[in-house]
């Protein structure tokens, strides 16, 4: 059972999985999710007093960005206990940048609460999110928020709803407005038949409903009474409703919670955060309707080698199995890492094994380390309150961890174990960073690595071609608050355009000639080569042929030719870039008995190939892309429109599974991808989504191409 842990600050702790309830908080932005967790905190007494968004006081919003930015940016957890039972409420964004951080959250929880502004209704967004949970049958529950704003409309929102995510979602409590006739001042349960009065406050006077309560509402609950009885294990249930038998509440409740826990059945619950109405009905119905960890399929469990291991049961007895979900750096303690504990117990003083393996394409590499956990915590928001243990089901922080990121897996010393990773957004925004001065490039190395080992859609690379660092983020309010980190962190830095890896090659045969001859009367100073090149087809990469005869290049300084020729195909020949797809043959030259060297037969080799630059129409080749859009059949019109414009060919679409959207195939400049990210949201109003991969290397038409070789010659 839920107690008061009495050691340092008390945070609440658990001794069975079966007093824990796990529910991930989700929604669009703005649809009141961190209000509403600020709510329940204060109405059972975890904190004083609720704070606000406004003026950046609330609990799971303490990131400088999120209050910056009046919204939330990262994953948060905050526990409260209620009928004894510990409720760790996950706060995740809503908004799309940061849906990596919703994926964590996901991953933590055993239900979903999906929260809808009576003002804003239900997006494109929150409707995706919901078939991704169907599909791997997580229990859902509905709560419509913001009752108390002027355009607020209760009854349009719950139809909204309805139609977005299924006929199983039925509101089990009605609005009951107050003497002015406009504002909620409490509500009818559909089952229980008892009126929730908050017209003085909370917590609610409880009565049973009266007659003139119960006609409105005779419709709404025969429907729910309807779909309770479809989902009950009574067979013979059924049946005597349709007989006119009166199905007691005693007999609903039991069957109602049941339904919800399997996932078959979707409980609308209206809650005022304000006003407090609904709070109390919520919390019963999280800790009465959501399943316990003992309740939900554990991830699949392998040896650190890939080795099959039997599967994880919720048992604090067990082998001890966790999972980071979330990373973080407090200026003050350091690394935190939230841990969902999924077999086993994690106690202060335990030395486990970190394993982090599958993440390399990332900028995570696999890695393997044993640590020792100095304390336990409870979080909630950034305060982190020190308990004894943390159980199986529960979820807690850790600190000071040199080598867990997101994603790793924490197991015992003598028994380690690695936990499928779950899936994460491909990054498709590319922003160019730039230390401002050679004393920030070690801050920046610095900061860079501790951002990335704590969000998993963050992608770092140094481009071999271009040679920027370049951040690849979901977007650019997620772009926003990786530069804000940085800088918080000390580093001063700039952003730049990004540059694509475009290439150069040679678009017809040409002959080259390489004389390196100094009259200093020092040594090395001479040599002379002939060369012959011609180009070869697209991807056959780089030959080098030798076709001298009578050793007018002797043998030892033809591979000196070859390094030449390839240090200036990498520094490329007439805008920088890497020189392909060609062959190059050494066909003549002259040497010097004495002045002759390697480094002189290098140069002489380049300089044959600049010169056959000027005669082998060198031609500018740019990658193209094969992209897949996902967008609502409305906007399938626009996307390949749109699409053309970036000199993209449309390969046709076809209709996705779910009826309802399209897939759109194309072939598309990488040029013209850099912010597609950003435009494709804008296009389709948040609702298109997109993944790349590289097709192949093409000819950049050639306005296009003079205006990169005239950068390239302004900026040498």
């Amino acid at each position: 059972m839920a107690q008061k842990n009495q050691d340092n600050t008390g945070g609440p702790v658990v001794t069975e999985p079966g007093r824990v309830r796990n529910v991930v908080l989700v929604g669009h932005s703005g649809a009141g999710k961190t209000t509403l967790v600020e709510a329940l905190l204060a109405a059972t007494g975890t904190i004083p007093r609720a704070g606000t968004v406004t003026d950046g006081t609330t609990v799971c919003d303490h990131d400088p960005a999120a209050v910056r930015q009046q919204r939330s940016v990262s994953l948060a957890c905050a526990s409260v206990v209620h009928q004894g039972v510990k409720l760790n409420l996950l706060d995740t964004p809503g908004y799309a940048d940061f849906v990596g951080e919703l994926r964590a959250g996901l991953r933590a929880a055993d239900a979903a609460l999906f929260v809808v502004s009576a003002v804003d209704g239900v997006d494109d967004a929150t409707t995706a999110l919901w078939e991704e949970c169907a599909a791997v049958g997580m229990p859902r529950a509905v709560t419509i928020t913001r009752l108390d704003h002027p355009r607020a409309d209760y009854e349009g929102t719950l139809q909204d709803c309805q139609d977005a995510f299924g006929e199983n979602v039925m509101p089990i409590y009605q609005p009951m407005l107050g003497d002015d006739g406009t504002s909620v001042a409490g509500l009818l349960g559909l089952v229980t038949l008892r009126v929730l009065d908050y017209s003085e406050g909370y917590p609610p006077r409880t009565a049973e409903a009266e007659p003139e309560h119960l006609n409105p509402v005779r419709d709404d609950r025969n429907l729910l009474i309807e779909g309770i009885i479809a989902e009950s294990e009574d067979e013979t249930l059924m049946d005597r409703y349709v007989a006119g038998e009166l199905i007691s509440t005693e007999t609903l409740v039991p069957d109602l919670e049941k339904a919800v826990a399997r996932g078959n059945f979707y409980p609308v619950i209206p809650v005022c955060s304000a006003t407090g109405v609904g709070l109390d009905a919520l919390l019963d119905g999280l800790v009465n309707g959501a399943p316990s960890p003992l309740e939900h399929d554990l991830p699949v469990v392998t040896g650190v080698d890939g080795s099959p291991r039997p599967p994880l049961t919720c048992d604090p007895a067990g082998p001890l199995v966790a999972e980071v979900v979330k990373t973080t750096i407090d200026r003050h303690v350091g690394r935190v890492s939230l841990v969902r504990v999924f077999s086993g117990t994690l106690r202060p003083e335990l030395t486990v094994h970190v394993s982090g393996h599958g993440m390399t394409e990332r900028g995570h590499p696999d890695h393997d380390a044993d640590e020792r956990i100095a304390h336990v915590y409870a979080p909630l928001g950034v305060q982190l309150r020190e308990v004894s243990s943390c159980i199986a089901g529960d979820i807690c922080a850790i600190t000071k961890s040199g080598s867990a990121e997101t994603g790793d897996t924490l197991s015992a010393k003598d028994q380690p174990l690695l936990m499928e990773p779950w899936t994460m957004p491909e990054p498709l925004l590319p922003i160019a960073v730039v230390a401002k001065s050679r004393s920030d490039e070690d801050a920046l190395a610095k900061n860079l690595a501790r951002l990335v080992a704590g969000d998993p859609t963050l992608r770092l690379e140094r481009n071999p071609s271009t040679h920027q660092l370049v951040l690849w983020c979901m977007g650019e309010a997620h772009a926003d608050v990786v530069l804000e980190r940085l800088r918080a962190g000390g580093v001063d830095l700039d952003t730049e355009p990004v540059k694509v890896s475009l290439r150069e090659t040679f678009g017809a045969p040409a002959k080259g000639h390489g004389r390196h001859v100094k009259q200093s009367g020092g040594h090395g100073q001479y040599a002379v080569c002939d060369l012959e090149v011609e180009p070869l087809p697209r991807g056959a990469g780089f030959e080098f042929v030798d076709k001298v005869v009578g050793g007018a290049v002797p043998h030892n300084y033809i591979p000196s030719v070859e390094k030449g020729v390839r240090a200036q195909l990498e520094r490329g020949i007439v805008a920088g870039y890497p020189v392909v797809d060609l062959r190059v043959t050494l066909v003549d030259g002259k040497a010097h008995s004495v002045d002759s060297s390697d480094a002189a037969f290098q140069t002489a080799g380049a300089l044959a190939l600049r010169e056959a630059a000027e005669q082998g129409q060198v031609t500018l080749l740019e990658p193209v892309d094969e992209i897949v859009v996902r967008v609502p059949d409305a906007y399938v019109g626009a996307v390949m429109s749109d699409l053309s414009g970036r000199r993209g060919r449309p390969m046709g679409s076809e209709a996705d599974t779910d009826g309802e959207h399209s897939l759109v195939r194309a072939e598309v400049p990488a040029t013209e991808l850099v912010r597609y990210a950003v435009e494709l949201r804008a296009l389709t109003s948040g609702s298109g989504t997109f993944t790349r991969a590289y097709a192949r290397h093409e000819p950049m038409p050639a306005n296009l191409a003079e205006a990169v070789r005239k950068e390239h010659a302004a900026a040498r």
